[in-house]
């Protein structure tokens, strides 16, 4: 099965260790994303809601870039810093897989990359439109 990276122009640079999404065959693994726009600038300070916005933007573009859509998410893993937030991102959630819940896993963590960062998403995909 072929391998690819994905990345979208939408989306901050990765760092060349690691790809913003691999894509084999049907199914799109998208690294852990944060809030910050196509300039790397953090979005949302303080804002659980306006991060896990971005973040589900940047989802919806990498996914964009393999020929899928946030419709294709099977799976989402959040890292949060404060769990006491997650009905907050899971509000923002609702709106973007209303109709079609993903399976999820929630997971506090002390830190992300950055003190300002309060939410990271990771997400599968299956392209399913046979």
């Amino acid at each position: 099965m072929e391998r690819k990276t994905i990345a979208s122009p939408a989306c901050a640079p990765t760092p060349p260790f690691f790809a913003q999404a691999v894509k084999v065959g049907p199914m799109i693994f998208v690294s852990g994303q944060l809030s910050r726009d196509r300039d790397g600038t953090i979005i949302g300070r303080g804002d659980m809601q306006a991060q896990t916005r971005q973040v589900i933007a940047n989802i919806a573009a990498i996914l964009a870039e393999a020929g899928a859509e946030l419709r294709h998410v099977v799976k989402l893993t959040a890292f949060m810093t404060d769990m006491s937030l997650a009905p907050l991102a899971w509000a923002v959630r609702s709106e973007a897989f209303s109709g079609r819940p993903p399976a999820s896993t929630g997971v506090e963590v002390s830190r992300l990359t950055h003190p300002d960062f309060l939410i990271e998403i990771e997400a599968i995909a299956v392209i399913d439109d046979a």
